[in-house]
């Protein structure tokens, strides 16, 4: 299948189907295998090569779109986990309404005592007969107020290392012993949540992967959610930097040579990480992503924090003083204050991983350098110190 071939049927489709009913739309591109069409035929997709989603997105730039901030995770971390483990069954019943944005998806990895090293999470699973009984508790959960589904860690076997007694499940956040709570952030607002899971009863064909290898499909969770944040795709002069360079060309009288000095270091760095990221999806198309992610991620986070700082402090001398972090729903990221930008990336180097594990990660398995003891490595988790 080339680039023809894919504007010939979204040509086709378009012609066959209203983008003013918009759920109808996206359930009927969907099923056309226009979602992503690297995905096999029946799951969204063509099995075509991953390059010619772009020429998809170009050709329905102007009909109904996606709510990437409230369906992140679920598209960027939860299918490509389903894709990879989960039963036939599981991708016919989860994939599409992931995809539409008719039922919302978040992460419950991190614990009060798990972040870093996710590895010694304590939440337990324990089976009983068709079912498994959940307690336990998360953290730092995006978006779990308004999810139908979370993708769950597990501890099932305390016996074994904390590595090998982990299962992963996809957890029905109706169930009865879910329980949301906020937490507000130093913008003001409540993105994140801590979950508590009370005697919360799954069944066993909400498991994904097999028992004990939780571990194994918790990688491949986030692998890809360390591309979806660092790799994104992002036009030139765009994401953070484009707020900057709109202050910097606007207000001739703030330009020093010290500031200009930064913001061309800044350009540099944010066009190499750019155009590395488009390398990087073009290694998507061979498989799943390895450990480059955690580059991307450790530098767009580097990034944001130096470019929201810069932005701040141009605005200064404006007389910029709006700290009130107002929000609407119809302006995205880049679109709000300088100030709510400055402090909600503060939280880049900390979600997803944080810098200082990826730069652990990408130290051992990207450049090869001697990893650091692990004296915890053969000992069951029941023996750790908590």
């Amino acid at each position: 299948m080339n680039e023809a071939d894919i504007k010939d049927r979204v040509s086709a489709f378009l012609a066959a189907n209203d983008p003013s009913d918009r759920p109808a739309f996206l359930r009927a591109r969907y099923d056309a295998g226009l979602a992503w069409v690297a995905y096999p035929e029946g799951l969204g997709g063509l099995g075509a090569p991953r390059d010619l989603q772009q020429v998809v997105e170009r050709e329905l730039a102007h009909t109904p779109q996606l709510n990437t901030g409230v369906q992140g995770i679920g598209l960027g971390m939860a299918a490509p986990t389903i894709l990879a483990f989960g039963t036939q069954e599981q991708k016919s019943r989860f994939l599409r309404p992931l995809w539409t944005g008719e039922e919302i998806w978040c992460q419950l990895f991190s614990e009060p005592g798990a972040g870093s090293d996710l590895a010694t999470l304590g939440t337990r699973a324990v089976r009983d007969g068709d079912e498994w009984v959940v307690d336990g508790q998360k953290v730092w959960t995006s978006g779990a107020h308004h999810s139908r589904w979370g993708i769950l860690v597990t501890r099932t076997d305390p016996d074994v290392p904390k590595h090998r007694g982990m299962t992963y499940f996809i957890c029905d956040m109706h169930a009865p012993g879910v329980e949301v709570r906020p937490l507000r952030q130093i913008t003001g607002e409540a993105e994140f949540n801590e979950v508590f899971l009370t005697g919360v009863r799954l069944s066993d064909d909400l498991r994904l992967g097999e028992v004990g290898e939780g571990w194994r499909v918790a990688q491949t969770t986030l692998m890809n959610e360390r591309v979806a944040i660092g790799g994104a795709p992002v036009r030139r002069g765009g994401g953070m930097i484009g707020p900057v360079l709109d202050t910097w060309r606007e207000h001739p009288e703030l330009r020093t040579h010290d500031l200009h000095q930064r913001l061309l270091a800044l350009w540099v760095e944010t066009e190499v990480t750019r155009l590395s990221g488009a390398r990087l999806r073009e290694q998507l198309v061979a498989g799943q992503p390895g450990p480059e992610g955690s580059g991307m991620k450790l530098s767009f986070a580097k990034l944001n924090q130096a470019l929201s700082g810069l932005d701040v402090e141009l605005r200064r001398d404006l007389g910029y003083d709006d700290w009130t972090f107002r929000r609407s729903e119809d302006v995205d990221f880049y679109g709000r204050g300088a100030g709510y930008r400055y402090l909600r990336a503060k939280g880049n180097s900390i979600e997803g991983g944080t810098s200082e594990i990826l730069r652990n990660i990408i130290s051992e398995r990207v450049l090869g350098l001697p990893s650091e003891p692990r004296i915890d490595k053969d000992v069951p988790w029941k023996d750790l110190p908590r």
